[in-house]
């Protein structure tokens, strides 16, 4: 039978991939370190949705413990590894740096070494749509450089992208990662705009926009994200034959090397955003209009093209049905 490590199980989207593993008749090693950077009742909640089911094992664990996670590998034999965990958010990133360079750089290599030593056969990770930093030609391009980040977690996300290169072409270990743009959805983060947009107008509180909500998100409905990752994940990564060091594709490799972005393909507007979760909720927002963030971009739009090739994926669902399927679920979670 298949087995899957997926990290970060108790997140956001490793809790809803799992799901969907377990569904399929896969076998699923989930490990999280529980930490408190948002609640750690949500994340146990989310968890809970899995435990007890057959096929299904939970391991507590520290991505930047290397004995910790060496002994994981020791202890189960995987086909797949999913590496969500990580240690997200921009403006966090501002003042906690340490925070990315332990999780991110040193918890990302202890993963890659795991799978090197295993022999899995694929290892697919979370690289982030804030890698293109500076740029501003539109939709972004995987084949489009991307060395001016604009915030310590997008530089530790591009660093997974050549630390995965680097074992691909050393050690023959395939490797996808997946620039993942704003996903939303239920179970959704508490530190992500459609949390706290719905908290705070349920609440009777004003809002920060930021940018004015003149920004662009490619908002992405967790659903279309898992499946596009699972995809991904059986799909593994191959050398490619018209890779040229004369003119280099940041893609793809002569090794077994992959880079995909996995977003919407239709960005939207964050005042229109908001105007949907006010027609949703039924109650109007106060806005707290304010100017960019340090850190973050205007706009985030992807190509998709390549992981539609690739793997058939192509997003379903609108912005209007994955925000109602969001407030229905927030209500009931927090009785609102």
């Amino acid at each position: 039978m298949t087995t899957y490590l997926v990290t970060g199980a108790a997140g956001f989207i490793g809790s809803s991939l799992s799901r969907l593993l377990l569904d399929k008749g896969i076998q699923v090693v989930g490990l999280d370190n529980l930490n408190d950077y948002y609640s750690v009742q949500l994340k146990q909640d989310r968890l809970a949705r899995l435990q007890g089911r057959e096929g299904f094992t939970f391991v507590k664990a520290e991505l930047a413990n290397r004995q910790e996670i060496e002994q994981v590998f020791a202890d189960h034999r995987f086909d797949r590894v999913v590496h969500l965990a990580a240690q997200a958010g921009v403006r966090y990133s501002l003042t906690n740096p340490h925070a990315y360079t332990e999780s991110n750089i040193t918890g990302f290599l202890n993963i890659l070494e795991g799978c090197r030593h295993s022999n899995v056969a694929h290892l697919t990770y979370a690289s982030s749509s804030s890698v293109y930093g500076g740029n501003t030609e539109m939709p972004f391009s995987v084949h489009h450089n991307v060395d001016h980040p604009l915030s310590l977690y997008a530089a530790s996300k591009k660093a997974n992208e050549l630390m995965a290169h680097t074992y691909s072409h050393l050690y023959g270990l395939p490797t996808t990662g997946l620039r993942f743009f704003t996903v939303y959805g239920p179970w959704g983060r508490p530190d992500m705009a459609l949390f706290l947009f719905t908290k705070a107008i349920l609440e009777g509180r004003p809002i920060d926009v930021f940018n004015r909500g003149e920004m662009q998100r490619d908002f992405t409905y967790i659903d279309d994200i898992v499946e596009g990752v699972f995809r991904t994940a059986e799909k593994i990564a191959e050398p490619d034959p018209q890779w040229s060091g004369a003119r280099p594709d940041p893609s793809t490799s002569a090794a077994p090397y992959r880079i995909y972005n996995i977003g919407n393909h239709q960005p939207v507007q964050l005042n229109y955003f908001i105007d949907v979760i006010e027609k949703t909720l039924g109650k109007t927002a106060q806005r707290n209009l304010l100017p960019m963030q340090d850190g973050d971009v205007p706009a985030t739009y992807a190509d998709i093209d390549s992981l539609e090739a690739a793997v058939g994926f192509h997003p379903q669902t609108s912005i209007e049905y994955g925000i109602e399927q969001f407030i229905r679920w927030y209500r009931e979670y927090y009785n609102a």
